[in-house]
């Protein structure tokens, strides 16, 4: 499968484990203007409801995300994919693993927020089914700038049936 003329890539996703800490801090600091610390990292996993997760090609740890779980959604923190792994596929491998924890039952939405300036992360959540719901006006410590909250949501079937009749009632 060609992914914008390069191969897809399989990765192994996996928990995250203390030794992946340098691998993680080197895909933070090559990806974002105001990079997490360490002490950032650890801080929030150690809380119960925080979950950190690696993508691993190879014996090399490529990509990773954190998410707290909540009564009914995943909420991604920070997630991000080595700039030279970039657009193979890796991303979107890591969202289905996200979108597979969901379920009608429980949790049926991920949310998260993507920085006004980055349009690269607006458009790969785009592309993943994600939509944006919210402006959070001067949401970051480190700068004035506006976050976009955009969600990933399931439906249940009352939502599925009651679509596929306002679908149909259009069509018709």
């Amino acid at each position: 499968m060609q992914v914008q003329g390069k191969e897809k890539l399989r990765v192994h996703i996996r928990w995250m484990i203390r030794r992946d800490m340098g691998e993680v801090l080197q895909i933070e600091k090559g990806s974002f203007e105001f990079p997490w610390f360490e002490e950032d990292f650890v801080r929030c996993l150690r809380q119960r409801n925080c979950i950190g997760m690696v993508a691993e090609h190879g014996e090399r740890v490529v990509g990773f995300m954190i998410y707290e779980l909540h009564k009914t959604r995943l909420h991604v923190l920070n997630f991000a994919v080595a700039p030279e792994y970039r657009r193979l596929g890796i991303g979107q491998q890591m969202i289905e693993k996200l979108v597979s924890k969901l379920s009608s039952q429980r949790r049926t939405r991920i949310s998260l927020e993507v920085r006004e300036t980055n349009l690269s992360a607006q458009l790969f959540f785009k592309q993943n089914g994600f939509l944006a719901t919210a402006v959070l006006r001067d949401f970051y410590d480190d700068s004035t700038e506006d976050a976009y909250v955009m969600q990933y949501r399931i439906m249940n079937e009352t939502e599925e049936y009651e679509s596929s009749n306002r679908i149909h009632r259009l069509a018709g």
